[in-house]
């Protein structure tokens, strides 16, 4: 797969990602990562990228026709490609692992446009296949948006992980038998045995993965109902 993230400071991503599991699967061309400097695709002797907003108000918004140009800058040169062009903005669709699984298993090359301060001429909507936040808040930009898309996919990558059922195990991952529902991953537990007076779980103990994995199934249960109810009222 291929990430190219089209951004005004593509030095933001070099620490982030140049560490753990992103920097596993670049090293294993698992994923090929590149950044775009919008910039580059400004207006006039001064590379302008934004301009005041029609109407009035505060900021500066990104100007459609430079990011238009660094879109079609990107784009895969195969038609054969499967391609997602994807806009990082505080009004989009909020980000799941949903998303994520259809992203990492649909598509060969993803597009992330990181807006940033005010945002970005309406207009570009045209030339985009999804919007996606974070959540219900307002980031200064969209790199740190950018680079958690990025993370959750390169993750559920073949191979990306010491052990690809690592990511079945997770929340969001897995799914309550009876309803289909998302849960939150079970308690987990390493040495020492004994801290403080608390102890691990003697089930887990014991060998018996039966009787294990239904503890795990009924304490991701109960905690989905007690963190997030919203998940498992559905």
């Amino acid at each position: 797969m291929k990430i190219s993230i089209l951004t005004l400071f593509p030095e933001m991503f070099t620490s982030v990602f140049s560490h753990s599991i992103i920097k596993r699967a670049v090293e294993k061309n698992l994923i090929h990562i590149t950044y775009t400097d919008i910039r580059q695709f400004g207006i006039g002797k001064h590379k302008m990228v934004d301009d005041t907003p029609y109407g009035g108000g505060a900021g500066m918004l990104l100007r459609v026709d430079v990011a238009e140009e660094a879109i079609i800058h990107t784009r895969c040169a195969q038609n054969s490609c499967k391609e997602r062009v994807i806009l990082l903005d505080a009004t989009g669709q909020t980000f799941t692992q949903q998303i994520a699984n259809t992203y990492a298993t649909t598509y060969d090359h993803l597009i992330l446009i990181c807006p940033h301060y005010e945002g970005i001429d309406y207009r570009i909507y045209q030339y985009i296949d999804d919007a996606i936040s974070l959540g219900d808040y307002v980031l200064t930009g969209g790199e740190i948006p950018a680079m958690v898309l990025t993370d959750a996919v390169v993750r559920l990558l073949p191979g990306a992980l010491g052990k690809d059922e690592s990511s079945t195990y997770e929340s969001f991952q897995m799914f309550d038998k009876s309803t289909n529902s998302p849960l939150l991953e079970y308690p987990q537990y390493t040495k020492p045995t004994l801290y403080k007076g608390q102890e691990v779980p003697e089930i887990l103990l014991s060998g018996h993965h039966k009787n294990i994995s239904e503890w795990r199934e009924a304490e991701s249960i109960l905690r989905t109902k007690k963190n997030r109810p919203d998940l498992f009222k559905k």
